[in-house]
C-alpha cells in the first residue's frame, strides 16, 4: 500500500473532528510534482511556505488539546480525590472512571496523530529533495524536531498519570451483585476505547519501526508491554515503504 493510502486509511479512521487537521500529504505531494526538476528560488520559497502553514496548523491543535487535556486531567484528579475521601457515591466512581479512560484514550489518540504528521513530513520531504536534487529534508526535520507537536512529554506524562488514576478509581467503582448492568455498561463503554487506544499504540510503534527513517531524525522506540497481546485485539495497518 502507498504510503498515501495509508495515511488516508489513518485519518479515516481517527475521531471525525480531528481529520481537518492532519498534514494534507496529497496536495503536498502536488505542489512537489508542480515543481520542476531544478525549481527556482520561487517555487522553493512556495514549497517551503505552504509546508508551513501545515506545521502551524498541526502545532495549532496539538497545543490546543494539550491544553484541554491538562485542564481535564487535573478537574478528574481533584474530583477523584473528593470521591476517595467520601463514601456512598457508587454512579460518581463509575462515572468518573467512564472519563478517566475515554481521556486516557484520546490523548493515545493524539500521541498517535503526532507521530503520524511527522512521518508524513519526512515523507514528503524525501519527495521533494528526489524530484529537485535539493537538501530541503535535513535542516527541516531538524527544525520539526522543536515543534510544539512534536515535544509530546506533557501528553506522555498525563498518560502515565491517567493509567495510574485509573487503577485508584476502578477500587471505588461497586461491585455487589445488584451493580451487574452498570459494571456491564461500562466495561462495553471501556472495551470500546481500548480498542481505539490499542489501534493508536500498534500505529505508533510501526511508525517507529520504519526503517527509511531510522538515524538522527527518528523517532524514539516505543516499550510496548506484548505487541503479539496487543495485535490480538486490533490488526494494525502496517506502515508502507513506498
Amino acid at each position: 500500500m502507498k504510503f498515501g493510502k495509508w495515511l488516508k486509511r489513518q485519518i479515516e479512521q481517527s475521531l471525525r473532528e480531528w481529520r481537518e487537521q492532519f498534514l494534507r500529504y496529497k496536495e503536498l505531494k502536488r505542489c512537489v510534482k508542480a515543481v520542476g526538476q531544478s525549481p527556482s528560488p520561487v517555487e522553493e520559497a512556495e514549497f517551503l511556505a505552504t509546508l508551513d502553514a501545515e506545521i502551524d496548523k498541526i502545532n495549532a491543535f496539538f497545543l490546543e488539546q494539550e491544553e484541554e487535556f491538562i485542564i481535564r486531567h487535573r478537574e478528574l484528579r481533584r474530583r477523584a480525590a473528593d470521591l476517595a475521601a467520601a463514601a456512598g457515591h457508587d454512579a460518581a466512581a463509575a462515572a468518573i472512571r467512564r472519563e478517566i479512560v475515554d481521556l486516557h484514550g484520546v490523548m493515545v489518540l493524539l500521541l498517535n496523530y503526532s507521530s503520524i504528521n511527522y512521518i508524513g513530513l519526512a515523507k514528503i520531504l524525501k519527495k521533494y529533495d528526489k524530484r529537485t536534487g535539493a537538501v530541503l529534508r535535513p535542516p527541516v526535520i531538524e527544525a520539526v524536531l522543536e515543534q510544539p507537536f512534536f515535544e509530546t512529554g506533557t501528553v506522555s506524562r498525563l498518560v502515565r498519570e491517567c493509567e495510574a488514576m485509573m487503577e485508584a478509581a476502578a477500587a471505588l467503582v461497586p461491585v455487589p451483585e445488584e451493580a451487574a448492568e452498570g459494571r456491564a455498561a461500562l466495561a462495553a463503554a471501556e472495551q470500546s476505547i481500548f480498542r481505539n487506544t490499542v489501534a493508536a499504540l500498534l500505529t505508533m510503534e510501526d511508525v517507529r519501526a520504519w526503517s527509511s527513517t531510522r538515524g538522527s531524525h527518528s523517532l524514539p522506540p516505543l516499550n510496548l508491554p506484548d505487541s503479539d497481546w496487543l495485535r490480538s485485539f486490533e490488526q494494525a495497518s502496517p506502515i508502507p515503504t513506498q
